[in-house]
């Protein structure tokens, strides 16, 4: 029997910091059928996720990219695209799509797919319009929302027929509590058995809602309700994290861990997951809080209104509504019921409608029906 031709894919994006896209990124690398698949990674930057990647074996590319006037990269990244004689150049987030969509057409790539990560919430129009003009330069727009995908339509003006919505997916294995990690991390953080302990994981910027989040702290605080808070990422608005430590009764009970791998254990040490963004596309973080059996405070933005479901798997509040999530989160911290109610309703919709192995399933099967349409 004839062996089977694998297909040539390039996942290519912005940069190689861990973030929600970049992790997309290294599922999709590490998990795609290698029968079937010969994967690589480009980054126009690089980053901590490209020594994971390689690590697990995946060939990775960082281009070095020093700034949108640095036009000699794309001629690099066009002479790699061609060399390596690829069948899918699958692009993620703005940059890593101009960049890959216009050197994949001087490439002669026969196929381009993109993923929308999130509904930008900054003023971007030029990101819309082109989407809507180099339409032709790519087949399939892969949203990780409904919300995302209705979003983007709408914004671009593209027909939802140029879309298809792929959500995002959780490793139920890698997020399952770990009692022995809870007790550890709770005993070195001065948790005391019976206290509630508030997690945030995310990049410290004005995306993720940190001002909001330490708004609401505070604001718990001069009430004479302090909750303890542990808050993992870093970011341009860390100093907005630090103040509150170094000023106030209620910094007295927030934990600054900077970025940190452990996921799960900090996780698994938590009661409740705040994520107060302000945009999203989908958010990961919340979904792997629900996997490991925690309820969710989060905004009623597109994408996490998508994953948490208000009264069932959480509570949803408005954007930058700092009373609003210190009453979220004092409701919460007083109904240790409510709290497993939520968590175990959260982790029954992650295993049913977000597990990683659907995700993968279905990116193989698109990328299988886009190369055989031309075979």
């Amino acid at each position: 029997m004839a062996d089977i031709r694998k297909i040539r894919v390039c996942e290519l994006i912005t940069e190689l910091e861990p973030a929600g896209a970049e992790r997309v990124v290294y599922e999709l690398a590490t998990r795609l059928d290698k029968e079937r698949f010969d994967v690589q990674v480009i980054g126009l930057q690089g980053g901590r996720v490209a020594d994971w990647l390689e690590k697990a074996g995946v060939k990775v590319t960082n281009l070095g990219v020093r700034g949108k006037w640095d036009v000699g990269k794309l001629f690099k990244l066009t002479d790699i695209l061609r060399e390596e004689n690829l069948d899918i150049v699958h692009t993620h987030m703005f940059h890593g799509d101009l960049a890959g969509r216009i050197a994949a057409r001087l490439a002669a790539v026969p196929h381009v797919v993109h993923t929308v990560h999130v509904a930008e919430g900054r003023f971007r129009p030029w990101q819309f319009a082109f989407a809507r003009f180099a339409g032709d330069f790519c087949e399939k727009i892969i949203c990780v929302s409904e919300s995302v995908r209705d979003y983007h339509s709408r914004r671009s003006g593209l027909p939802k027929s140029s879309y298809e919505v792929i959500e995002n997916g959780v490793d139920l294995n890698a997020f399952t509590r770990d009692e022995n990690r809870r007790r550890e991390l709770r005993q070195e953080w001065g948790i005391e058995n019976g206290e509630v302990l508030v997690a945030s994981v995310g990049r410290l910027n004005k995306q993720k809602g940190i001002d909001t989040l330490i708004g609401a702290m505070s604001h718990l605080g001069a009430r004479g309700n302090p909750v303890n808070i542990v808050i993992a990422g870093e970011g341009p608005r860390r100093f907005v994290v630090e103040n509150f430590i170094s000023h106030g009764e209620g910094g007295k009970h927030c934990r600054l861990l900077g970025f940190t791998r452990d996921v799960q254990g900090l996780l698994s040490a938590a009661d409740i997951l705040a994520m107060p963004s302000n945009w999203e596309g989908f958010g990961l973080a919340a979904t792997e809080a629900m996997a490991v059996g925690l309820p969710v405070i989060a905004t009623r933005v597109p994408g996490l209104r998508d994953v948490v479901k208000d009264g069932e798997t959480g509570i949803l509040i408005d954007r930058k509504d700092v009373v609003g999530l210190a009453e979220a989160i004092h409701q919460l911290s007083e109904d240790a019921d409510m709290r497993q109610k939520l968590g175990q309703a959260g982790r029954r919709r992650v295993a049913e409608k977000y597990s990683i192995e659907s995700n993968i399933a279905i990116h193989e099967q698109l990328y299988q029906k886009i190369v055989k349409q031309t075979d």
